[in-house]
Formats: C-alpha cells, structure tokens, sequence
C-alpha cells in the first residue's frame, strides 16, 4: 500500500541547490537507507516528508490519516524524569522496556546522547507512527546499542525511512537504498534488496552510463563534423538535423556531468621517523570519582600498529585516547613516549576549532597559502580539495553541516606530520565516499593510528589489534586476578593481509600449474632448453615454497587467541 508519494521535489538553500526534480514512493513494509553526500540535503528531505519544512517546488501527497514520527540527529530533553517525559501510562513503560530502560535513570537531560536517542525513539513509537523517519540514529550508540537498534527497528517499526552512513547497519537494517546525488539522471537511484545488492546494481548503471558517455561522444563527433562542413542546402530536413546535432551535444554535456566524480582528498602526512617504539604503556591505570576505568593495562604503539579501542559508552576510550595524547594523566603505571613524537588527536566534539571561525582560517591558519607535503597549496586549491567553493571561505563554521565540518577537521589535522594518530570518533557524520576515502588514507600511514568508532566496516578494514574496556565478569563468579583487568588484545590481520591471505592459495594453485606443465616441457622441447626449463621450475617451486611460509604465518596471526 501506497504511504507516501514525492513528485518534482526541489529545495535550494541561499545560491545551493540540494536536490532538484526528486520523485519518490513509500510503500508499507519498506525499511529504506538514504544515503548520499554530506550536503546532498538528505536530512532536509526527512524534514519536508516530516512536515518541517517545505519544498521550494513539487507535490507531496500522503495516505489520509498517514502517522509520521521523527528522530533528529540530536536529541535534547529538559530536566524532568522519564516518566515525566513520556507519562506513566503501561503503553510508555512498554516502550521503556522494549527500548532498555530499567527505572534507575537519572533525568533526562543527564542521559548520554545514546540514551537520549532511545528516550526519543520510545516516544515517538508511542504515537504508534505508521512510517518512522530516523536522521543519523547510530551517531553516539556504542557498539551494543547498534546492534539492539538494529533488531529493534527490524522487529518493532514495520516501514521507515533512515539516513545512515553507517555500511553494515544499512546491510542488517534495510530492504531499499536510495541514493541523492547528481550522477544520476533523476537526481536519485533506488534499488530494492540489500545494501551490497544496492552497490552492485549501482555499478552497473554507472558503466552503464560511461557506455552511454562514449557511444555520445563518438556521435557529437560525427555531428560537429557535420555543422562544420556548412552544407549549401538549409532544407527542413537539414534544420531538423540542426536541432537534433544540438540536442545530442546537450545531452553529452548532461551525461559528461553526471559521469564526474568528486571525492575529498585525504593524505595525513607522517613523520618518516624511524623509531620501531613510538609509545610503551606499563601497567597504567586511571580512575575517574569510584568508577576504576582500567588497571594494569599494557601495550606498544609501533609504525603499522592500528589499534581499536572497544567497549561501551563510558567506559574510558575516549580518557585513555586523551591520556595518550597528554592532555590528561595516569594514575598509576607509566608511558614511556619516544624522543619528540609528533602525536595528532581528533577530537570527536571538534573543541579545536570553534563556531565562529571561518572556513578559510579553519582551512588554512597561516595564510593564503598552506605547506602540504612540502609544497605550498592556495587555499582556493586546498578547499576545493575538500569540496568547499572558494565562495564559502568567508562563512564562519556554524553554517556547515556535519558532514561537512567533520571533513573541514580532518584538513586541518592533515597539515600536522605526525608518528601516531588518535583518532576519537572521526566518522560521525561522514559521507560514505569520504568515509571510504579516510580509511585508505589511514592504511597508507606509515605511523601507528589509535582508533575510536562505533563503525564496523572501518573496524574491520583497519585494525589489526584491539584494546576492549569495560568488560565485567560473571556476577555469580568470584572475581578473579584476571577478571580484575578488564582488558583483553586481539591481534588480527589487516585488511591488507586478509587480501593477501584469501588470495594466497589460488596463486599457489597457479604455479603449481605452471611447475606440472613445465615439467612436461623437460620431456617433450628440445635439450637446449633444458637449461631454462629448468630454471624457471626451480623459480616456481621458490615462490610456491614463500608463499605458504607467507600462509603459515598469516594463518597463525589470523587465529591468535586473546592475550
């Protein structure tokens, strides 16, 4: 059944045009993604269909007596208790329930923001809305809340539409994808099934579209050939060639618009220092009021480590990434540092940089000008490398987006040469090709990298080693000296090495055929090339014999028990 209907949908904001010409359905039973770029106007669209806000242009029609609920990207709440909140009916303490609340809350404004989403995703579920609309709703949840809103929304809120750049809750929570951008000829794609279905059929349109490219390019060539040739006769039917040689040139500049693509470009520079230690923890320990956040914890930072730091919202990651970065100090233990190291934190609140300064001195401190990789860069040059105009370098930063300040945060660390990036929740508000991008930068870092997210893919992709806090023991156990270090160290391949090892035992498959087959050219060539034959064997059987030391010891590192 039909919910909802969007027809030439258009929104501009001062001289930015966010989307133009938008059609879309919602249909009951849908669980839809939006994704799209950081400023594509994803959450002004959930704002229109929310009755927020209106379109500048286009219609939008909705079932009569249609129940839309809403969660923003924040949610704030005044100090009043819970109950005060949502009432104390049995249908809200249901609600609580489902959603994990126990009664012992303290009021809601002292909630964390994790928290405070699911106070106002249980009060919108009160409405008993029959679409549910959710802007960012995995920004602030740990790891554990993720997951639990996953199965909740699956289980508890048959149709909704949710903008998320997180990959693997759009895979596990959606059966549609709608993607907002200009590479496509309506201003949107949509492809019912998973998010990895989604993908696929996205690449394929887009080859698709690079076909169409060249077969109008190899027609406009044919065509300007032919306006250029000036031909005497200017007979109706030459003027409808005219037309259409102009029509056809249109339609390449369109196609040729939509086939360019803009990525932000993100390169943190390391220190090229030498030093295999750049940071030694002995047995460290912090404590915050009564609340012991970890003791006796151990661990070495060296160029290629890439460390996640795991556990549940507020159980110290973000204290241990700030005692790292000395801004705070420990208890007890101690942090052995090398000689001058070039430490770069990211600060998941972005503190550095404040409201009222403007892109320009954001982006560029000392000038005009800023010194990248030994060169110097106009600050026209380096915004546009982030996907700012040069028009918007007077604008202070309160007008930009999430997104759109969280990238502006990465430039400006970018500019530091650093041995060890901190990093405290640098994907909040990201876009997915930015989010795609940042990882492949921070793979390259020749230094260590000490990680903070709640984004799995990113987890998965760039850590090969975690440091998991707050960990509690079994009620019913004594606790024991072990259970007293609620720290536990995985080793785990890169996504590099995991590559390496999944490829390993096809190329070995491979030159073993090639050995099988050179061995039967011992028998059947000519003795002159026996010489060669048999250096080329010998070389095979080298690489075959490589490769599963290689596998061995990737196998090994794979499958490492905790420590």
């Amino acid at each position: 059944m039909l919910l909802l209907n969007g027809e030439s949908l258009s929104k501009a904001f001062s001289t930015k045009q966010l989307f133009e010409g938008l059609c879309l359905s919602i249909f009951e039973g849908d669980q839809i993604g939006l994704i799209g770029e950081n400023g594509s106007g994803k959450t002004t669209l959930l704002k229109i269909i929310a009755g927020l806000e209106k379109a500048d242009s286009g219609n939008l029609s909705a079932r009569r007596g249609l129940k839309i609920g809403y969660l923003p990207q924040t949610c704030e709440f005044p100090d009043l208790s819970i109950e005060e909140i949502l009432g104390d009916s049995l249908e809200a303490k249901k609600w609580l329930s489902k959603l994990g609340f126990t009664g012992k809350e303290p009021s809601a404004a002292n909630l964390s923001g994790g928290w405070k989403k699911r106070l106002a995703l249980a009060k919108e579920m009160l409405s008993e809305p029959d679409l549910l609309l959710l802007d960012e709703p995995t920004n602030h949840l740990d790891l554990e809340g993720i997951v639990f809103l996953e199965k909740f929304l699956k289980r508890e809120a048959p149709t909704y539409l949710l903008v998320s750049h997180d990959r693997y809750f759009l895979q596990n929570a959606t059966n549609r994808i709608i993607e907002i951008s200009p590479a496509y000829p309506q201003g949107l794609f949509a492809i019912d099934g998973s998010y990895a279905n989604f993908l696929e059929k996205k690449e394929q349109f887009l080859q698709g579209q690079l076909e169409q490219e060249r077969s109008l390019a190899s027609k406009a060539r044919r065509e300007t050939e032919w306006l250029r040739s000036n031909p005497k006769a200017r007979t109706s039917k030459s003027r409808s060639r005219i037309d259409q040689a102009h029509e056809l040139l249109k339609d390449l500049s369109d196609v040729q618009k939509r086939n360019t693509k803009k990525k932000a470009s993100i390169d943190f520079i390391g220190s090229e220092r030498e030093t295999r230690k750049l940071l030694v923890a002995k047995n460290i320990r912090k404590q915050l009021g009564d609340k012991v956040l970890f003791q006796g914890l151990e661990f070495l930072l060296s160029p290629g480590s890439r460390i996640g730091l795991m556990g549940p919202n507020g159980c110290g990651k973000t204290t241990l990434l700030r005692i790292l970065a000395d801004e705070i100090q420990v208890d007890q233990g101690t942090i052995k540092r090398a000689d001058a190291l070039k430490t770069v934190y990211f600060d998941q609140h972005r503190n550095q940089l404040p409201d009222t300064m403007t892109l320009k001195d954001a982006l560029s401190p000392t000038g005009d000008f800023v010194h990248f990789q030994g060169q110097p860069i106009h600050i026209n040059g380096w915004c546009k490398r982030f996907l700012f105009s040069p028009d918007s370098l007077t604008l202070p930063l309160s007008t930009f987006s999430g997104g759109e300040r969280a990238r502006i945060a990465i430039a400006h660390l970018m500019l530091q040469p650093a041995d060890l990036l901190l990093l405290d929740e640098p994907t909040n508000d990201l876009d997915i090709p930015t989010l795609e991008t940042l990882e492949e930068s921070l793979m390259e870092f020749p230094g260590a990298v000490v990680l903070i997210t709640h984004d799995r893919c990113m987890i998965d992709r760039i850590c090969n080693s975690f440091i998991t806090l707050g960990q509690k023991p079994e009620e019913k156990l004594e606790p024991t000296k072990e259970q007293e270090k609620p720290v536990l160290i995985k080793s785990k391949l890169s996504y590099n090495e995991k590559k390496e090892y999944e490829q390993i035992e096809s190329k070995i498959a491979k030159l073993e055929e090639e050995i099988k087959q050179l061995t039967q050219f011992l028998v059947n060539n000519n003795p002159d090339d026996l010489d060669k034959i048999c250096t080329a064997i010998s070389l095979a059987e080298t690489q075959v014999e490589q490769l599963y030391l290689r596998w061995s010891e990737l196998d090994q590192k794979q499958n490492r028990p905790f420590a």
